[in-house]
């Protein structure tokens, strides 16, 4: 959707469907840096300061969004006063990115996979949603490079969450059968594993 080291020529108003961001190494390696959904801007900082694009924007399931040509975004956020309202996002999206390196490198597997889903529940789900949420079109090459472990590493976690009967899985689907389970998985603290590979770990 958008190329890592173009010129911010435009910005895309994402209206349907979910996107990953990810930087692309000189060496090769894709680092993840965060999902999007609808109404999300992508590539509005190049926009903004006239840099080359730091990231690429992939699709992950069809995707509807509005191309916004640069110098009317400018003048559309100047005229309107709301400069400082993009500058509060980006801050917010880098408060994403800190937190998310942390959990990289604090919480176990589990923790970081149910968070990931949760963030994905999050993006595609209006409302406080149902309790039975289907997740679909993300491979888990993508989940593990979202959650920073290998596909066999993911594939395990998954186990782990099927037998707790939070989760079905199937071809590019992930069918979360209980949302109350799975914020439990998340809230995992360093460290500490649930009592029971049956159970997930009690709130606290």
């Amino acid at each position: 959707m958008l190329r890592q080291g173009s010129a911010g020529t435009h910005l895309l108003a994402l209206t349907d469907g979910l996107a990953k961001v990810v930087c692309r190494e000189p060496g090769g390696a894709v680092t993840w840096l965060a999902f999007r959904g609808p109404g999300d801007l992508l590539g509005e900082v190049s926009v903004f300061d006239g840099t080359t694009r730091t990231a690429e924007v992939v699709a992950l399931t069809p995707c509807t969004a509005v191309v916004l040509e640069a110098e009317r975004f400018r003048r559309f956020i100047e005229q309107r006063g709301l400069v400082m309202d993009l500058m509060r996002q980006a801050l917010s999206r880098l408060r994403e990115s800190d937190t998310h390196r942390t959990e990289l490198l604090t919480l176990p597997l589990v923790a970081r996979l149910a968070r990931a889903l949760l963030r994905l529940v999050e993006l595609t789900s209006s409302g406080d949603g149902p309790e039975v949420v289907r997740l679909s079109g993300l491979s888990q090459a993508e989940i593990a490079q979202a959650t920073g472990v290998t596909r066999n590493a993911v594939i395990s976690g998954l186990q782990q969450l099927r037998r707790s009967g939070t989760v079905e899985t199937a071809h590019r689907m992930i069918v979360i059968k209980d949302m109350k389970a799975l914020r439990g998985w998340a809230m995992a603290d360093p460290g500490i594993a649930p009592a029971s590979p049956f159970s997930p770990p009690a709130a606290r």
